[in-house]
């Protein structure tokens, strides 16, 4: 751990020494109070780092807390504890007007694209209402640039620029929201499950679109998904997620061929595959239901579900461990021999 303490949550291991990601997030914790003593423990102590020009992959199932990770990295909300660092500053110590110019650098694309655009404006204003803020203000100038996002974006500006978000279909919706996230010329863009709602055709225009845009513009992503599958391709890393923790860290081909937490395993049997002569693997048996973010399970909080689980896991919380170079696992009991992989590293 290099002599680093540990705290809430699963451990930092995986995160480098140097500090000098474009995004670093520190022991975040994101609660919701109910009342009394009930709280809702939404992101329970992760840290993760996001280098310039990397894809950061969040995986996990509906209610593991991706989405309000994301949201908390744009300080909505304000996390409850922890840090978040842009750049060597943390976001968490700023004032709120010194927060909204700071999150210029940071845009967010949201899973549905039509709700997120507002109905009663035109797409041309929809693009521009970052621009009425920050400027350029002048309407020539200020065209040009939504002119120039929407024809990255395979949007007509000139066909677009009247109409509303009802006269265009999911994706092309999509493809709006994209362009007013670019228009700030952000550095960072945390896309909280962008294909989610589409179409599979439409899907994979999205994401080829996105990783066009990163190149030519030099972004950084945060992937949001519930689908390994979707992330494959697009992240250079993927980071899964179980209840409010993180459990595994890794490249995102070393990941899906050498998945080392049993949560990741599942996750990846769960993707039906078109076969209907496929063998089923039922090695791995998806036990219990899911445990409320109100009360989570102590030690591991995928034990209540797991196969492998056992008096250990009930008591002791995992951390990271290495697996192998960029590998990291969160279990008493992974997939692979970590100490075998860790004696040959070393």
């Amino acid at each position: 751990m290099g002599g680093r303490a540990l705290m809430a949550g699963s451990g930092k291991a995986h995160m480098s020494a140097n500090g000098d990601a474009l995004l670093r997030v520190e022991d975040l914790v994101v609660e919701f109070p109910l009342g009394g003593d009930r709280v809702v423990h939404a992101v329970s102590g992760i840290s993760f780092e996001v280098t310039k020009g990397e894809t950061l992959g969040l995986v996990g199932e509906s209610g593991c807390g991706k989405s309000t990770t994301g949201k908390a990295v744009l300080q909505l909300p304000r996390p409850t504890s922890g840090e978040v660092s842009l750049k060597g500053t943390d976001l968490t110590q700023l004032d709120t007007q010194t927060m909204r110019q700071r999150r210029t650098d940071i845009q967010m694309i949201f899973q549905d694209p039509i709700s997120s655009l507002n109905p009663r404006r035109t797409i041309g204003e929809v693009v521009a209402e970052p621009l009425h803020v920050w400027g350029p203000k002048g309407g020539d100038a200020q065209w040009a640039k939504v002119s120039e996002m929407l024809d990255a974006v395979g949007i007509d500006p000139d066909v677009a620029r009247y109409k509303r978000p009802h006269e265009f279909s999911g994706g092309q919706c999509q493809r709006i929201s994209i362009a007013r996230a670019l228009v700030m010329e952000p550095e960072l863009i945390i896309c909280d499950e962008p294909v989610s709602a589409l179409d599979v055709s439409v899907q994979a225009q999205i994401l080829n679109l996105l990783e066009d845009l990163k190149a030519k513009y030099g972004l950084t992503l945060v992937f949001i998904a519930h689908d390994l599958a979707v992330v494959k391709n697009i992240s250079d890393r993927v980071a899964v997620m179980y209840l409010g923790k993180m459990c595994e860290l890794s490249e995102s081909d070393e990941l899906y061929e050498h998945p080392a937490h049993p949560y990741t395993r599942l996750l990846m049997d769960s993707h039906p595959e078109p076969n209907p002569e496929a063998e089923v693997d039922e090695s791995m048996v998806q036990l219990g239901e899911l445990p409320s973010p109100i009360a989570p399970p102590s030690g591991c909080r995928f034990r209540t579900r797991c196969p492998l689980a056992d008096e250990r896991c009930e008591r002791d919380e995992p951390q990271m461990r290495r697996v192998n170079d960029d590998h990291y696992v969160a279990c008493h009991h992974p997939l692979v021999d970590v100490h075998e992989m860790e004696v040959s590293i070393n």
